[in-house]
């Protein structure tokens, strides 16, 4: 099997995990604190905003930021999300859209695919269609989509340029994109020899300028981070803290908490949560 192969395995085997360890107890559990509080507080959504989605899409919720702040969606758009997970950012687009919209949700998780149907159909929603698939690969149109969204996933990607290529593909001309995500200073080599810091959203981020760079460099133009949080020393063990019971480790050890803080003291002020704006250009004008 293939590296890449191996990463998304152990990623999404360890997503697995975490639902079915939320369905018994709704603790702290991969990228972030207990992930409803982390949804409502650091990752920019309102208590307004999430009023009414379905507690499953909350409880499951594992992102970074807030990819539909200031992303203006509108009536009618057809809008993509990478790696939907249970569905919050879809419910929350869907809303925006309209039913004269579409949203489409990209998972290669059957649990999250399954979760996110569900909850769709909870709240009525008949403009979402959640599809099996990687990243790397979409299974979507060329050129068919007007906004692309994710939060949190790029960097669990183990083929990042592949992904950046593929949001090209899909936009349409004019097309935009509004990406949360986790990017951090380049680490000493035994962190990276943790693997359960990979799915913690940590192993996987590279540098900003190389991310940035990444969608530049496949065509995407105003390419930007909008907004941006620098994790300290308390929020980088409260992102990892799941590790310490070991709730989402699915068959590895848990790490000790003096590891945990030791990656933290290394890592204090060069991991980020940054979510980066930009889009496809259109065709010049005669």
């Amino acid at each position: 099997m293939k590296r890449e192969e191996e990463i998304r395995m152990r990623v999404s085997e360890t997503y697995t995990c975490a639902v079915e360890q939320l369905e018994k107890s709704p603790s702290s559990c991969c990228c972030g604190p207990s992930p409803q509080s982390f949804a409502v507080t650091l990752a920019g959504y309102s208590h307004e905003v999430l009023a009414g989605l379905p507690a499953d899409a909350l409880v499951n919720a594992f992102g970074c930021g807030n990819p539909l702040a200031l992303a203006e969606i509108r009536e009618g758009e057809a809008v993509l999300d990478l790696g939907s997970g249970a569905g919050i950012d879809l419910l929350l687009a869907a809303r925006l859209t309209g039913p004269t919209g579409k949203v489409i949700g990209i998972d290669m998780t059957p649990a999250m695919i399954e979760r996110a149907r569900a909850n769709a159909a909870a709240v009525g929603l008949t403009n979402v269609e959640v599809r099996s698939g990687i990243i790397e690969e979409l299974p979507v149109e060329p050129e068919s989509i007007d906004l692309v969204i994710s939060n949190c996933v790029i960097n669990l990607s183990p083929e990042k340029k592949r992904v950046f290529a593929e949001i090209y593909r899909v936009l349409k001309e004019g097309g935009r994109f509004s990406i949360s995500d986790i990017v951090a200073d380049p680490m000493p080599d035994w962190v990276h020899e943790l693997g359960q810091l990979y799915s913690a959203c940590i192993s996987g981020a590279i540098p900003e300028s190389d991310y940035l760079a990444g969608l530049r460099q496949v065509g995407l133009v105003d390419v930007a981070v909008r907004d941006r949080l620098v994790y300290d020393h308390a929020q980088l063990v409260g992102l990892l803290d799941s590790e310490l019971s070991g709730s989402c480790c699915c068959g590895s050890s848990p790490i000790p908490r003096e590891q945990i803080f030791k990656v933290a003291d290394v890592l204090d002020g060069k991991v980020s949560s940054v979510r980066v704006i930009g889009r496809k250009p259109a065709k010049a004008t005669p």
